[in-house]
């Protein structure tokens, strides 16, 4: 042992416990499985240790009893718990080790068998495949032997029942031949055969048809079917002719006027008598007839209505002296100029709302002039077109005494006031002077023609909106728009100019002269798809430029 033990103390076993009849079994030094070194009853052998410890845990642990026989007897617990722990350690030591002996034993066991499996059915796939290949299987073959034109089957069946000497030839030549019993009983030259036994049957019924045929139709057989008819025709035609005598009398008696009481005689004065009161319902002489009956309601009904249509009359006469006396004064008021401002911003608002625009009613705001409030609404271009935020104003206008030098004048007051790049002048058609043209370009101004009551109207409003825009958009882009098509944007403003003023020109005619109506709005109709379709173009160019801005 080392001299530099810090500690020594001796093992013992505990002695046994005095109170305990048992206490040779119960000793506490007994193996795992229960067994003893030594036999029970021997004195158990004794084994003095003197230990060096250095490990802290253990260390603290020892010290922390007084030194002496607790501390000995603390020593031997913990070393007797140790061996068994070891022990035990071992035990499952060896138990893992036999486990994983077990598993790959298991393993190769599997693997045999996949194996085996494998093989087995490798042999099986062979055998198969040598029986029921449908190329080379003996199944096949065989087959092919027995189904073959020369095959089993086949010279079975020819031995069978192919030529004169065959089975079936001499059963047949047996049963059906010119000698077989059925055949001599066909035979028409045997005395006794079928044939000649039902010959004679026919022959005996057919003769005694005959004779009872000519027996019922002859006139010396007093019971004969002709002689009864005979003898029955003849008493009957005597009946026959005095009957028909009398229904000829009777007949002659009905249709003749002289008698009172005949079939003619009723229906003549029914006749007459239906005449007669038809006559009288339908004469107006008679104040009691159908005719009289009728004619009176239909003068009361036709009164009473003339005078409804008379009173109806006079109040639609007198609602609409109201209603141009309401409307005179309206359109003198400068509140009807008002509700057309909020008619043409109404519909800017819509259409900038399609377009992605921005539009402000600015009509009872002042602008930039001092105390000026001309230029009722302002459109600002949105930001996904080639000129955001550029303005164009609109003045609209619904009074008279206004030319259209004081319009050009007045929209040019707006244009400053909004600080809008291009104005447009809204004019009411009612108040528009003559000769106005209903869309006309001056400049950087536009005046339109637009009535809010009249849809047909709305192209004009909707191309004005489209010639602004990208007369904005051009002046926008200024020199780089060169490599826009601006030829064709100028000519799609003056090809809607045009239209617009034929429109007009055509407009009158269609409503006053009707019998030529049909022709005027075809014409109408037509120039109308032009104008629109000058709009989409214009609206496309507007696209492209659009685009080019992007791109720029």
């Amino acid at each position: 042992m080392p001299h530099e033990a810090q500690h020594a103390f001796p093992f013992a076993p505990r002695p046994p416990r005095e109170a305990d009849p048992d206490a040779a079994n119960a000793d506490d030094t007994a193996l795992d499985d229960g067994s003893y070194g030594w036999s029970p009853g021997e004195a158990p052998p004794f084994v003095r240790l003197e230990l060096d410890v250095r490990d802290p845990a253990v260390v603290a642990a020892l010290s922390a009893l007084p030194a002496g026989r607790e501390r000995d007897a603390f020593a031997v617990d913990a070393l007797r718990i140790g061996v068994a722990a070891l022990r035990h350690a071992a035990s499952q030591a060896g138990a893992e080790h036999v486990k994983a002996a077990g598993d790959q034993l298991v393993g190769r066991l599997a693997a045999a068998l996949d194996a085996h499996a494998r093989s087995s059915q490798e042999r099986t796939a062979a055998v198969l495949k040598e029986y029921f290949d449908p190329q080379s299987g003996r199944l096949a073959e065989r087959v092919q032997r027995l189904v073959s034109d020369d095959g089993e089957l086949a010279t079975l069946l020819r031995n069978q029942l192919h030529g004169d000497g065959s089975p079936l030839a001499q059963l047949l030549s047996t049963q059906l031949g010119r000698d077989s019993p059925l055949m001599r009983q066909l035979d028409p030259e045997q005395s006794s055969g079928l044939f000649a036994r039902l010959q004679r049957t026919v022959d005996e019924q057919l003769a005694r048809q005959r004779e009872h045929v000519l027996r019922e139709f002859s006139l010396d057989v007093p019971d004969s079917a002709l002689r009864r008819l005979v003898d029955e025709l003849s008493g009957k035609h005597g009946d026959l002719q005095k009957g028909l005598g009398q229904k000829i009398d009777e007949v002659v008696k009905e249709f003749s006027l002289d008698e009172e009481n005949s079939a003619l005689s009723r229906l003549v004065r029914n006749v007459d008598r239906a005449q007669r009161t038809i006559t009288s319902e339908f004469s107006l002489d008679n104040d009691h007839s159908g005719l009289s009956r009728l004619k009176r309601e239909l003068m009361t009904i036709l009164e009473a209505q003339v005078k409804a249509t008379a009173e109806f009359q006079n109040e639609v006469n007198e609602k609409l002296a109201t209603l141009v006396q309401k409307r005179a004064s309206a359109a003198a008021s400068p509140e009807h100029g008002a509700d057309f401002e909020d008619a043409v911003c109404a519909f800017l608002t819509d259409q900038a709302q399609q377009r992605g625009d921005l539009c402000e009613a600015s009509g009872a705001t002042t602008g930039l002039v001092r105390n000026c409030k001309v230029g009722d609404a302002v459109l600002r271009l949105g930001p996904e077109t080639p000129a955001p935020g550029a303005t164009i104003v609109f003045e609209a206008k619904e009074a008279r005494g206004y030319s259209l030098t004081r319009a050009i004048d007045e929209l040019e007051t707006a244009r400053k006031n909004r600080s809008a790049e291009f104005g447009v002048f809204v004019w009411s058609r009612s108040f528009a002077p003559p000769g106005v043209k209903p869309l006309a370009r001056y400049g950087q101004d536009l005046i339109v023609v637009w009535d809010a009551e009249d849809p047909a109207t709305d192209p004009y409003l909707l191309a004005a909106i489209e010639i602004a825009r990208a007369c904005v958009v051009e002046r926008h882009r200024g020199d780089s728009a060169e490599e826009v098509d601006l030829e064709s944007i100028d000519r799609a403003i003056n090809e809607i100019e045009k239209r617009a003023a034929g429109l007009e020109r055509i407009r009158t005619p269609a409503e006053t002269i009707k019998s030529s109506s049909e022709r005027i709005l075809e014409r109408v109709r037509i120039d109308q798809q032009a104008l629109e379709r000058q709009v989409v173009i214009l609206r496309s160019k507007l696209a492209a430029l659009h685009e080019g801005a992007k791109e720029g």
